[in-house]
């Protein structure tokens, strides 16, 4: 399988590459737990069908030393018990931000009020921004159907 065009290469696409790069480092440093952005980049992933993204940061997190079952429950965190309510919290609302054409008013005040339960103002801010910038990053792959397998940890700096 090959991507349609070489995004990454093409001077219009890396120059906006750069900026959402450039936001994601922002959120490295937010002070929203590593192990918490790993997993929210994972689930809004898999929700948006992104393999290269999947593979990016089950392989990222992996590195940083996730455990295999972590990563393995993901897709299933409902029904695992491996995660933190903090965790949890913030997975709900990945799912309900990543699906929000699916849920009519958006992201509930229930679901807000659990994260905000678990998470300080700057914290909820980089949770918001995370979600958005992962779903443009996945949304920029499926479209240009990017393939996923190859990446390895670090590759992109």
């Amino acid at each position: 399988m090959d991507a349609r065009l070489d995004y990454f290469g093409n001077a219009v696409g890396a120059k906006v590459l750069r900026h959402i790069n450039s936001a994601g480092r922002a959120l490295s440093d937010s002070g929203l737990p590593h192990a918490t952005q790993e997993l929210v980049k994972i689930r809004a992933s898999q929700i948006n069908g992104c393999g290269f993204c999947t593979d990016m940061h089950t392989k990222d997190a992996a590195h940083a030393g996730e455990s295999p079952l972590r990563l393995n429950l993901v897709a299933t965190w409902r029904e695992a018990t491996v995660f933190t309510e903090a965790e949890r919290a913030a997975l709900e609302l990945t799912e309900e931000g990543t699906r929000i054409a699916d849920a009519a008013g958006g992201v509930s005040d229930e679901v807000w009020a659990k994260a905000a339960e678990h998470y300080d103002q700057d914290q909820l801010a980089a949770l918001i921004s995370l979600i958005a910038v992962i779903n443009a990053y996945n949304r920029i792959n499926v479209i240009n159907r990017q393939p996923a397998g190859d990446y390895r940890p670090g590759q992109f700096g």
